[in-house]
């Protein structure tokens, strides 16, 4: 199902983009016609011709139409039907063209080569045994005109003013011009079917790697989730038997020993964080569930600053709340909304100096809810703002200032996010402090 999406997606692109150049086509025949009959006095069938290009422009907008309902239907069924609509467009195309040269002058008229241009645009748009048929009823149009005009069955229309020479009557003209363009028309179909063809084996060689990737990429991601797993279980366990000696209940220790498994302790408790971190961020990659309902943003900001206060406290900064919002209701999950703004928050705090200063605003825009959150910290080197959010990754002054951490609280933040359809950014200055920006989308409605 995959694979005729893709096809259909392609093919109904091009055919969207062949109703452009049809509209071109429309506009650049009639502006022709008339400048050529009113301002150039070349004789044309005035009348007729608008005809045709009255049917041209019809033609285009039933095709519109017929692309729109395309894209509603079933995927097999759009796929066929979208190659009959290109191939009727196309077939419709050479017969009015036809008729534009036969008011026109016939086979007099040098936009004859026009028909080379279609059938380059069926070689693009078709597969080349359809490109073939087109360009065979291109040359039996061609043919049909010329020798109906020659034996007087259809009227002649001459350009007068433009050619002198009533070539129409010439046989030997007549068969060398039919042939050359004929010849054209097929070599034409050959070219651009086979660049067509190799670039598809291309397209669908990448597409299937692509795919592989994306494969790959899922099977490492499961091996990391149930890896992590197991491994968080164990360290649980050693973390238990760490604070059962930590806290004395296992008999007395030594200056020594204490000292030891303290390191221990922590060590353990840093990996215990990093190993849930990375099991977060692993499994929100995989899974497509998400437990969502609507909430109030303030009440989550409210929390997360009350949360965070006693840790800015004991740092001596200044945090503060600039959160009045008239409509906050935003649909996600709650929990992974309190999670990534309280871990801007405590990274803020960390990151800012005694006596610096944390502020949490928020307010509406564009149909969106954002907050920012800025410090007076030591900022981030500015060639490395955009990595902040990679995975793994941490800033050179803020591993400096702080050696434990995981590189994955913000990598998480940017996936919690995304997968809300809002957007995570920051701008820094080293030395001076960040800004730490967040949008979601605001539930219109609410009051």
């Amino acid at each position: 199902m995959e694979e005729v999406f893709t096809h259909e997606a392609r093919l109904l692109r091009r055919a969207f983009w062949l109703i452009k150049c049809r509209w071109f086509a429309v506009i650049g025949t009639a502006v022709t016609v008339t400048v050529a009959h009113f301002l150039f006095s070349v004789s044309l069938q005035i009348l007729p011709l608008y005809v045709v290009i009255g049917f041209l422009a019809l033609e285009n907008v039933i095709c519109f139409g017929l692309l729109n309902r395309a894209r509603s239907n079933d995927a097999d069924q759009s796929l066929t039907f979208l190659r009959r609509i290109v191939q009727v467009q196309i077939s419709t195309d050479l017969v009015l063209l036809t008729a534009l040269l036969h008011f026109s002058g016939g086979v007099e008229n040098p936009f004859i080569v026009y028909f080379v241009f279609h059938i380059a645009i069926a070689g693009i748009l078709s597969r080349p045994g359809l490109c073939y048929r087109q360009a065979t009823l291109a040359v039996c149009l061609l043919v049909l005109m010329v020798v109906l005009e020659y034996q007087g069955i259809l009227a002649h229309y001459p350009l007068e003013g433009f050619v002198t020479r009533e070539v129409f009557q010439d046989p030997l003209y007549l068969m060398v011009s039919v042939g050359v363009l004929a010849s054209t028309l097929y070599l034409v179909a050959y070219m651009t079917s086979d660049i067509a063809a190799q670039l598809y084996r291309q397209q669908e060689a990448y597409r299937q790697a692509n795919i592989q990737l994306e494969r790959k990429d899922r099977i490492k991601d499961e091996y990391v989730a149930r890896v992590t797993h197991h491994v968080k279980g164990h360290l649980a366990a050693i973390q238990s038997c760490n604070d059962v000696v930590v806290l004395g209940l296992a008999g007395p220790l030594s200056d020594k020993q204490k000292q030891f498994i303290d390191k221990s302790a922590a060590r353990t408790r840093s990996l215990v964080t990093f190993v849930k971190k990375l099991l977060r961020l692993t499994q929100m990659r995989l899974s497509d569930d998400h437990d969502s309902s609507q909430f109030s943003l303030t009440d989550t900001l409210s929390a997360a600053v009350a949360g965070a206060m006693s840790g800015a406290e004991e740092k001596g900064i200044s945090l503060t709340s600039e959160v009045s919002l008239s409509r906050d209701t935003i649909y996600g999950e709650p929990f992974s909304i309190d999670e990534i703004v309280t871990t801007m928050l405590f990274n803020a705090i960390k990151f800012t100096p005694a006596g610096g200063t944390v502020t949490v605003r928020a307010k509406e825009e564009d149909g969106h809810i954002r907050v920012d959150i800025a410090d007076t910290g030591i900022g981030i080197p500015e060639q490395e703002l955009s990595r902040v959010f990679d995975e793994f990754y941490r800033a050179s002054n803020a591993s400096a200032m702080e050696k434990e951490g995981t590189g994955l609280g913000l990598a998480i933040a940017r996936q919690v996010v995304e997968r809300h359809g809002g957007r995570i950014w920051v701008e820094s200055e080293e030395g001076k402090g960040s800004v730490f920006s967040v949008t979601f989308p605001l539930v219109i409605g609410n009051q």
